[in-house]
């Protein structure tokens, strides 16, 4: 049943060392052929494969730089997957790419690649994406050009600048990120089961996972739902019909704006929009962007490099041993929680019940992306990877007492860490409003709390990329961290670079280090537990 895609002919099954050969095999390709995959999965096969082999397919397709004779650059469809608003202008030639409105990368590690060439890392700002503007067919800012959504006009006939047509994000660094999917997955099952708990009649619960507060959800003896004092979720997550319909309260871990639930949806959405390559569970079976090429990517492929995102070594902590740099780190902790800098970079978060076993597909993945009642699921069943185990790139978060305990430092929550409008850090566009509405443009001040484990050798910083340091980004936050902010500025100097100083120790780690806690020279160490992480 099992076999290849080798582009669009199907071959025999092989087995699973020829596989790993013809991946790396030149002679996969025929003569005068130019494809950075030669090689994809067929139905089912991601079954078949063994875990490094899988692995190192969703590598490879990670590290791809997209041709056209394998179905790069979409010439008749914009980066939501649209059509074009003008047909009569494909976007082939000089317009295949485009660094504002995409396409605008030749693979997914021409931006995830810091530090230190890690294939799935976090980017400089050269790898900003311009968020919202690949609606635009090809951005031009020709003010001459008024029609809609096609070089310089937005959905209103509004010429936009280069700061209006999308909201500049940094490239985020996926290391540890099959750990956060399945903590927003239990988040996410918690808060269900609470609102599923409110009977008909009406009444309210707290919806309180993990620790963390989502505020109240009500609902009234008329059956309609109430989720005025819901916080930290996005719009979609509490969106009820007026009341009629109860809100999904799904955590949404990705975006820092928290847009997208699981990786899976991260990567069909990114390989359309940045590459033009359509995946046949997101455009089916057809040629959809007019290309001359269907079936670019399989769900096998889609499962493979999610997999792999997934499978990446967790970041952990390197801390000298200098003396003065050891108790500056010990103070930095300290004052980190005491001034609530905790409350929302929470320390470290529970995985129970398993929760480290990853699978696909997501249980509430969006149309669009491979979802549990799909035929493909019944046909050939669920994908398993569990975290934890020692075949997965180091180093790993272990279960102990039945618990894994993640210390990414948030509290997957939204937050309005702005000052208001006037705020420079504010965004011009709400990628939860529809393109046109005055919401829309209203711009965005709510940001996912950052995961701070790894951000010492992952920047730029802030969300827009835009501080080279990260006492920048402490002493932009306004808003509701601005009680933290207060009390930062009210330390002395030593106080405010133990912080620096402990921050600095949250660090992605060289490949394959064994342990989660070094020194500068990759011994492990010994060091007291987190204020307030009892473990």
């Amino acid at each position: 049943m099992s076999h290849f895609a080798s582009r669009r002919v199907f071959v025999p099954l092989l087995s699973s060392l020829a596989f790993v050969l013809a991946a790396q095999d030149a002679a996969a390709q025929s003569l005068g052929e130019e494809t950075s995959v030669s090689q994809h999965l067929a139905p089912g096969q991601e079954f078949v494969l063994p875990t490094k082999a899988l692995l190192e397919h969703g590598k490879s397709l990670f590290k791809a730089n997209w041709t056209v004779q394998e179905g790069g650059g979409r010439p008749l469809t914009d980066g939501t997957g649209g059509a074009l608003s003008d047909p009569n202008a494909p976007l082939i030639g000089m317009r295949a790419f485009n660094r504002v409105s995409g396409p605008d990368a030749n693979s997914c590690y021409g931006c995830h690649n810091a530090p230190d060439g890690l294939v799935g890392g976090g980017g400089d700002i050269v790898a900003n994406v311009f968020v919202l503007a690949q609606r635009f067919d090809f951005a031009t800012f020709d003010n001459a050009d008024l029609a809609p959504a096609r070089g310089c006009a937005d959905e209103t006939g509004q010429p936009v600048t280069l700061q209006e047509i999308g909201n500049s994000r940094a490239t985020l660094g996926m290391a540890g990120s099959g750990y956060i999917e399945m903590l927003a997955r239990q988040i996410t099952s918690d808060l269900q089961a609470l609102r599923n708990s409110i009977p008909a009649t009406g009444g309210a619960v707290h919806l309180l996972s993990k620790g963390i507060s989502f505020g109240e959800l009500r609902r009234n003896s008329s059956g309609m739902w109430d989720t005025s004092s819901v916080v930290g979720l996005p719009p979609p997550s509490v969106a009820t019909n007026s009341g009629a319909t109860p809100p999904n309260l799904i955590v949404r871990p990705f975006h820092q704006a928290g847009a997208v639930i699981s990786l899976r949806q991260f990567s069909n959405n990114a390989m359309n929009h940045h590459h033009g390559i359509q995946t046949v569970e997101r455009f089916g079976q057809s040629d959809f962007d007019g290309d001359g090429y269907a079936q670019e990517m399989s769900v096998g492929d889609v499962t493979a490099v999610t997999a792999f995102q997934a499978a990446m070594a967790a970041p952990g902590r390197v801390i000298p041993d200098d003396p003065a740099v050891e108790q500056a780190v010990l103070n930095g902790e300290h004052l980190f929680a005491s001034i609530g800098c905790a409350h929302c970079h929470v320390p470290c978060l529970s995985l129970v019940e398993e929760g480290w076993v990853f699978s696909e597909p997501n249980p509430y993945n969006p149309l669009g992306n491979l979802r549990p009642g799909d035929a493909y699921v019944s046909q050939y069943g669920a994908f398993s990877l569990d975290l934890s185990s020692p075949q997965l790139p180091r180093p790993r978060l272990r279960p102990k007492n039945g618990v894994v305990h993640v210390h990414a430092f948030t509290d997957f929550k939204l937050h309005d860490i702005t000052a208001g409008p006037g705020d420079p850090n504010r965004e011009a566009l709400d990628m939860h409003a529809t393109p046109g509405t005055p919401a829309f443009t209203a711009g965005n001040s709510r940001f996912l709390t950052k995961k701070l484990w790894g951000a010492a050798n992952e920047p730029p910083y802030f969300h827009h990329g835009q501080f080279t340091t990260m006492r920048q980004a402490i002493e932009a936050h306004a808003g509701e961290a601005a009680a933290s902010r207060a009390a930062w500025a009210s330390l002395d100097d030593y106080g405010r670079n133990s912080i620096i100083e402990f921050l600095k120790t949250l660090r992605i780690l060289p490949p394959d280090t064994k342990h989660l806690i070094v020194n500068e020279h990759g011994d492990p160490k010994v060091w007291p537990s987190f204020p307030g992480c009892n473990h």
